[in-house]
């Protein structure tokens, strides 16, 4: 229904908000993004993975898929996951234990657990195409 006199939606008819406006938008993705990877190149099991490549360009994209992800209106216009992540030959190891940093960095963000497991189903899809050892 539209108020006539102002000729907005109505409060029952406004969109709800996307989990990326949740969860408090670019500045908050952001910060995730930070400290998860503080938290991936602190181990040792994953930091060969990351030897010679550039952490800002990485985590500009990382913001922008997450984002993207998580219903922001910013497309993410990288190389698809199979292409960036083909030659590193991840195992299932590597992959879980990157999950786990992404969960531990978004609870310390102060995400809800049924919002981690909703981020991680709609990530989850995407281990065909980076688990390639």
């Amino acid at each position: 229904m539209t108020d006539t006199t102002s000729g907005t939606p109505s409060p029952s008819e406004a969109p709800s908000p996307t989990l990326f406006e949740q969860l408090g938008g670019e500045d908050a993705v952001g910060a995730v993004v930070d400290v998860f990877y503080d938290k991936v190149l602190g181990d040792p099991g994953l930091q060969p993975y990351f030897t010679g490549v550039d952490l800002d360009r990485l985590k500009r994209h990382q913001r922008r898929f997450i984002g993207q992800a998580l219903g922001a209106s910013r497309p993410y216009t990288g190389r698809s996951m199979r292409k960036a992540h083909e030659h590193l030959a991840i195992t299932d190891e590597a992959f879980g234990k990157v999950v786990g940093h992404l969960a531990g960095a978004l609870t310390e963000a102060g995400v809800d657990e049924a919002t981690i497991a909703t981020i991680a189903r709609a990530l989850l899809p995407l281990k065909a195409d980076i688990v390639t050892a």
